[in-house]
């Protein structure tokens, strides 16, 4: 081995030996941060909460412990696609649907409340409107499935009542809606989105909304709004108090996207404990009706029928032979009060009626020509009598610039009627709105092109001239009342502010 090897190998020992020397001096006083360190966790909480937010708190765990299992996850099968003409902004809880070709089976799931130790269990009518023979399965919060009759349905309300064979459930308890005031806690319990068992809290928004999500004028619209948080499969479950007490079946949110936005709806549990009842007794729902169209009154509408205030509900048109008919109740009258509940909304005045059954009576306090009358109807079952008006290919051909008349201070123009007209409305006098000018007085309360008017002022209009001597008498602000036919042959009562 050469003398220039033999240097090189000591001055590397030389080196190794030195820098190991560095390395034990750094390090001898070093304590292992793993084998024997302890971290000492804060426990003690940094606020001391109210006893009220601690009930509060303590009420919410009771409430999902005790309610949770009569709450049931709904799975449906159906061998059609179910037909939604909710409106857009309006959707119900009903859980996506898998998509499939028109002749595959269709699949969605929604939620429901048991309500007796046997197995009857409310829902949504939509839940299960689509389910096929035995398309019906329940699932319960221990995880047991069993296969659901169908007992009845009623879609005016959007309750359906099902059934399973089993014993000592665990039942919900059941509320008075009646005594639900605005701002008051509660608790959504159902299966969004396939996450079963969900418990949320909120507050109730809103009372009485009318949502008419599907345009059926013989819907019971008389929602609960919350903004507990809900999202498709909420259908059928439950709205709770913090008592527990069922106080509403959720049934559809205000969205634009298709989910939670904060605006649910809920059936009042007054109305789906008496829809449930009759439909577990007869299997369908006998309910009694005036026969009439109706609608809120606005302040426009007050001013024009002599009313000091906004109050009661108009009567749009008169069902020829229904009850409203027979007990001489007519178009323009506003009904104050029924069987001495008052009522200012359309919807209020439908869920009193809606309980009620054909042959009972309803007594009615109505605003006539500036005095209150006593009418007492009779209630009849409900009749389609209505037929849609296909507009008639010879009416343009008939019409003539020579009859028209423009009307700036509302915002319409009118012509005489044709014989085709008259036929296709029904009617045998009046004018027809040729055209209406758009976010116009008379647009933007409701006038349309092809609508009648057959009076103003409660004065017949027999032409356009009558229809012009009226309006000539009024000044800026005054209020004209129009009584119109529209192309469905529905009679509806419009008050316009002269511009």
């Amino acid at each position: 081995m050469s003398k220039k090897a033999i240097f090189a190998g000591a001055f590397l020992l030389v080196f190794a030996l030195a820098f190991g020397a560095v390395m034990v001096v750094n390090f001898s006083n070093v304590k292992s941060l793993v084998a024997n360190s302890q971290i000492d966790f804060k426990t003690a909480p940094p606020v001391q909460t109210s006893n009220d937010l601690k009930g509060l708190n303590d009420a919410f765990v009771d409430i999902s412990k005790t309610v949770t299992p009569s709450v049931v996850f709904i799975d449906v099968t159906g061998s059609t696609k179910q037909n939604k003409n909710e409106d857009q902004n309006f959707q119900f809880f009903f859980g996506p649907d898998t998509q499939m070709p028109e002749n595959m089976p269709q699949h969605g799931s929604g939620s429901g409340v048991i309500i007796s130790k046997d197995g009857y269990i409310i829902t949504n009518n939509h839940v299960i409107a689509m389910a096929s023979d035995k398309g019906i399965k329940v699932i319960l919060s221990d995880k047991r499935e069993f296969t659901a009759k169908l007992i009845g349905t009623d879609p005016n309300t959007d309750i359906a009542v099902i059934k399973i064979d089993a014993d000592n459930l665990s039942v919900s308890s059941v509320g008075n809606s009646d005594d639900v005031h605005v701002g008051q806690w509660v608790l959504a319990i159902g299966n969004p989105l396939g996450l079963n068992n969900t418990v949320t809290a909120g507050i109730v928004s809103a009372l009485g909304r009318n949502i008419n999500i599907d345009g059926n004028s013989y819907a019971i619209n008389n929602f609960i709004q919350t903004d507990a948080v809900i999202n498709p499969g909420n259908s059928g479950g439950a709205l709770v108090d913090i008592n527990g007490l069922v106080i509403g079946i959720n049934a559809a949110i205000k969205t634009t996207t298709g989910y939670y936005q904060g605006y649910g709806f809920a059936i009042p549990m007054n109305i789906a404990k008496n829809v449930a009842s009759e439909l577990i007794k007869n299997g369908k729902i006998e309910r009694g009706y005036i026969g009439v169209s109706i609608k809120d009154v606005d302040s426009k509408e007050a001013k024009g029928l002599g009313l000091d205030k906004a109050k009661g509900v108009l009567i749009q048109n008169v069902i020829k032979g229904g009850a409203g008919e027979e007990a001489g109740l007519k178009t323009g009258d506003v009904i104050f009060t029924v069987d001495g509940k008052e009522v200012n909304a359309a919807n209020e005045l439908q869920t009193i009626i809606g309980s009620k059954r054909p042959g009972e009576n309803a007594s009615l306090k109505v605003f006539r020509d500036g005095k209150t009358i006593d009418v007492q109807v009779k209630l009849k079952p409900k009749t389609d009598n209505l037929q849609s008006n296909v507009e008639n290919p010879e009416q343009k051909k008939e019409e003539t610039e020579s009859n028209l008349k423009k009307f700036e201070s509302i915002g319409l123009i009118v012509t005489d009627l044709t014989d085709a007209i008259k036929k296709q409305n029904e009617v045998d006098y009046g004018v027809v709105v040729k055209d209406v000018a758009h976010f116009s007085e008379a647009f933007n309360r409701g006038l349309r092109s092809g609508y009648v008017i057959i009076e103003a002022d409660k004065q017949k209009i027999t032409g356009i001239s009558d229809l012009d001597n009226i309006l000539n008498k009024k000044s800026k602000g005054d209020i004209v009342v129009l009584k119109v036919v529209t192309q469905q042959k529905d009679i509806r009562l419009i008050a316009v502010e002269v511009q």
